[in-house]
């Protein structure tokens, strides 16, 4: 269920000269479905938790808006298997080498409510402020994705200009960070639930709102060859190991 993948030549190449590939249906049915009923615990529990506060944003959580849930890995074992197994074993040796650390991993949800949805052209990589190597985001629709729901655009680096960092603005009245200005509208990501957009961390990408009337759901997971710190010398993100010369450690 969690084997290695058969990443061609031409995928890797693709993500070394465009920064991304899509690998289709690279997720079994009943494990994807699995992976929602998780997605849909979790967002039901913020909804639980802002019922309880009263409020209707937690975080970066906007109730039918959005929702981000963080790190739900350490609490959810299933998650966890997923995260350090062969088959994203496979994807970090085609596209950051032997060495692989987890960065970061979130569920992402546009709600039905459009309102604070979209998201601007960004490099990963611009909200990283000290200095590191690219790293890797395996982005796992759980829905089916397509202009309409909000899926991701992404930026080839033909197209960009560039495969380097770029410096990013605060865009006014949000935290949100933007790097690309230009007329280049994207590749849309438009792929059934279950396939993988692998992207690396200075691949420029964005996302429009959701639509429709049902949720779209996708789940985020980042490894970066390297410890990656802030500049005043703090940990930025994770440091959790999970390959040596090539070796699962976990």
């Amino acid at each position: 269920m969690l084997d290695s993948l058969n990443i061609t030549k031409e995928q890797v190449q693709k993500y070394n000269e465009e920064g991304f590939f899509i690998i289709e249906n690279a997720i079994q049915d009943n494990l994807l479905e699995s992976l929602r009923k998780e997605c849909d615990y979790l967002v039901d529990l913020q909804n639980k938790e802002m019922d309880n506060k009263g409020v209707s944003e937690l975080n970066l959580s906007r109730r039918n808006s959005r929702y981000f849930v963080f790190l739900a890995y350490k609490e959810r074992k299933q998650l966890g298997e997923f995260i350090f197994s062969d088959l994203m074993s496979s994807i970090c040796k085609a596209t950051i080498g032997t060495d692989a650390y987890l960065f970061w991993e979130q569920f992402v949800v546009k709600g039905t409510d459009p309102k604070g949805a979209e998201f601007t052209w960004h490099q990963d990589s611009g909200y990283v402020d000290g200095k590191h190597k690219p790293y890797v985001n395996c982005w796992i629709p759980l829905d089916n994705v397509n202009e309409e729901n909000g899926t991701i655009y992404i930026l080839p680096y033909s197209l960009a200009g560039t495969k380097d960092k770029i410096e990013h603005k605060i865009m006014e009245g949000s935290k949100d960070r933007v790097g690309y200005f230009g007329n280049e509208k994207g590749v849309p990501v438009n792929v059934k639930a279950g396939s993988i957009a692998v992207f690396s961390s200075t691949a420029f990408h964005r996302s429009g709102a959701n639509q429709t009337k049902n949720m779209r759901r996708a789940w985020a997971i980042q490894y970066s060859p390297e410890v990656i710190y802030e500049p005043d010398g703090s940990l930025k993100g994770l440091d959790e190991p999970f390959l040596k010369n090539g070796v699962r450690v976990k």
